[in-house]
């Protein structure tokens, strides 16, 4: 499906017609949700591996998933936020139109906001590449930590920005950021970041 929602549809319709037993994929909850009904309608089911979106399944009793769902992930990382780094103000930093790093964020804040914290909410477009406005933007709000649930592209650019600032605020990453290429970018440097893997576990 090229990673697609306009494609999902037609290479779902084209391995129902080939006559698959068991369809495993897709990677991602947007393509998974648009391809997923043509499954369903078929009965013939799917298994994802890192589509965290709960409406992947809701509606259809052919549609799995390993791993956990937004709502668990962003109140994890709440948490997290809240007992382990004692963060009472975070920045928020997303890509405007995305679905996935808006509905981290939404669920992230009702468990923080929840808990007695504080968030300050930021988004940047799509294929922005300069992230040190923001970043100085977190460090003059005065936030304890910036959670930040973006593409790979977007989060290695936030890395590589916030070592060449030497920036001293921790960074929380979600399921997206599980990337050796986001390690690689903070390399050499004494910036914090800490990860909610897609297994449940945390990269430090």
């Amino acid at each position: 499906n090229g990673s697609s929602t306009d494609k999902a549809p037609t290479a779902a319709s084209q391995l129902v017609s080939e006559g698959v037993a068991l369809v495993l994929g897709s990677y991602g909850s947007g393509v998974s949700i648009a391809g997923g009904p043509i499954f369903g309608d078929a009965g013939i089911p799917a298994i994802g591996v890192t589509c965290t979106n709960p409406q992947v399944t809701e509606g259809n009793e052919y549609y799995f998933r390993t791993c956990f769902i937004d709502p668990f992930q962003g109140t994890v990382l709440a948490n997290y936020a809240w007992e382990q780094l004692g963060a009472q103000k975070v920045y928020m930093l997303g890509c405007s139109g995305e679905e996935y790093d808006g509905g981290v964020k939404n669920y992230f804040e009702e468990a923080f906001v929840a808990l007695g914290g504080e968030v300050v909410d930021a988004n940047f477009t799509e294929n922005n590449a300069d992230f040190s406005s923001y970043l100085n933007s977190a460090v003059s709000e005065g936030v304890d930590a910036i959670l930040t649930p973006v593409a790979i592209q977007y989060s290695t650019a936030i890395m590589q920005q916030a070592k060449s600032m030497n920036l001293e605020i921790p960074i929380l990453g979600s399921d997206t950021l599980d990337n050796n290429a986001v390690l690689e970018a903070a390399q050499g440097s004494n910036v914090q970041l800490y990860v909610h893997l897609l297994s449940g576990g945390w990269l430090s």
